[in-house]
């Protein structure tokens, strides 16, 4: 299904994503379009990318195209999901240590459709972090690898 959604395949397609898309939410997919998971996550992104068409505009990153910044948000595993809204890096309190990013795929289209509007909603009134509608048990767990420390 990722033939469904565009593709940024250059840092400074990105960088135009994140200055241009204005009042919606920006969401960028780090990953392979080969990856399964990434798959089951680009499902669940076509299949929503109409319903949030006024509030988010949905783009999927390849991490072998883009080492810029699959390096600045420390993409080490695929598929990480990140949040902008008017240029600001939108993060998420999912209950983990990392509120920069979503790691994995979806477990629903309605836990995706929520985080969108928790995150418009909380952007619209200002704020930079919001707490996740997401039940903890639908969020995927992993260990955090610190490198060159």
């Amino acid at each position: 299904m990722s033939f469904l959604l565009p593709k940024l395949t250059s840092k400074k397609e990105v960088d135009q994503a994140i200055k241009s898309t204005a009042e919606k939410v920006l969401v960028l997919r780090f990953g392979r379009d080969e990856d399964p998971v990434c798959l089951q996550l680009d499902d669940i992104l076509s299949k929503t990318s109409s319903d949030l068409s006024k509030m988010a505009a949905i783009y999927l990153v390849d991490v072998d195209q883009t080492p810029v910044y699959t390096h600045y948000f420390d993409i080490s595993y695929i598929p990480s999901t990140v949040f902008f809204f008017n240029g600001q890096h939108m993060k998420v309190d999912y209950g983990s240590p990392d509120h920069t990013k979503f790691v994995g795929s979806f477990k629903t289209k309605q836990d995706f459709i929520d985080l969108i509007e928790v995150i418009y909603r909380g952007a619209m009134r200002g704020k930079l972090i919001v707490q996740s509608p997401i039940d903890p048990q639908n969020i995927p767990k992993y260990d955090l690898l610190y490198q060159d420390i």
